[in-house]
């Protein structure tokens, strides 16, 4: 057995497949089990029996996330508060050139992907995001090619009316605009940070209950004002706030001296911040520091 070609192949492959279970799971270190299981049961494979490489591995990568997916419902019943997806730090600009994967990678569209089932996400993500056939992702999951064809249909549907329209923003003026907000609320002007505001923006906060946060989405441009202001206060004790880029979005980190605190991701709509992201559970801060890379293809 060639282990060199077995991983070869697959590391060539990793963006890929990394990006698919991603996207399936919404986190990143289940991702990162679900390819090392992958790659033990690539690596027993007879090469000389397989036609498609890629075909193969995404097959692969596809069942066992979705085992993991059905694994977490009863994680997901019992979760406190809302659950959002774990905000993925990118190793380059790697969305920023492709509007699909942009799209996709993007918190707004994870979080909509949660409200599919494991079969509707698995056949949205192969069939919008990497343009497999139905016929392949039929055998994937074990469904007719009719079947899927159905399921494609009714997740597309569903995802489009819960996605707001995509704004591609240019990552520097993205970036310009949330730090002139996190600027302006330094100095504690409600109003200003007001008219940085879409009157119907949203907080929403991910913390399980582990720490301080809120526990339902908070809504409406002078009440997350108001939050913010009193999040900042923790400055005064020692905190500070980093700029970053995390799922092709600006984003800020927390730092309550060397230990992180959360990350908050930032959506931009029409050049004002339309929602704000924040994660706060410290069970699902540990790998967010970790450059990831991500691809539609080969």
């Amino acid at each position: 057995m060639n282990t060199s070609e077995h991983a070869e192949r697959f590391t060539s492959l990793r963006p890929l497949l990394f990006t698919i279970a991603y996207e399936i799971l919404g986190t990143a270190t289940e991702s990162d089990d679900v390819l090392q299981e992958s790659y033990l049961r690539w690596a027993k494979v007879d090469l000389g029996t397989i036609q498609d490489t890629k075909a193969y591995l995404a097959q692969l990568v596809t069942r066992q996330s979705l085992n993991a997916l059905r694994a977490q419902a009863r994680r997901r019943e019992e979760y406190v508060g809302p659950w959002l997806p774990e905000p993925l730090l990118l190793d380059s600009a790697d969305a920023s050139s492709d509007v699909v994967l942009a799209e996709s990678v993007s918190m707004a569209m994870m979080v909509v992907l949660e409200t599919l089932s494991p079969d509707e996400r698995a056949v949205f993500v192969l069939r919008e995001v990497f343009g497999f056939s139905h016929e392949d992702i039929a055998s994937t999951v074990g469904k007719s090619t009719a079947a899927v064809r159905q399921m494609a249909h009714r997740a597309r549907e569903h995802v489009q009316s819960r996605r707001k329209r995509f704004e591609p923003v240019d990552p520097q003026r993205s970036l310009e605009i949330t730090a002139q907000f996190f600027a302006t609320a330094s100095t504690g002007d409600v109003d200003a940070l007001i008219s940085m505001l879409a009157p119907d923006v949203v907080w929403t906060a991910d913390s399980d209950g582990k720490v301080s946060a809120a526990r339902r989405p908070v809504i409406g441009a002078d009440r997350v004002a108001r939050l913010i202001l009193g999040l900042l206060r923790f400055t005064d004790d020692g905190g500070r706030v980093e700029p970053a880029f995390y799922n092709g979005a600006p984003a800020l980190v927390l730092y309550l001296g060397d230990k992180l605190e959360g990350v908050i991701c930032v959506e931009i709509t029409d050049g004002l911040i339309s929602h704000f992201y924040a994660m706060r559970n410290p069970e699902k801060l540990g790998g967010v520091k970790v450059p990831r890379e991500i691809s539609r293809s080969a």
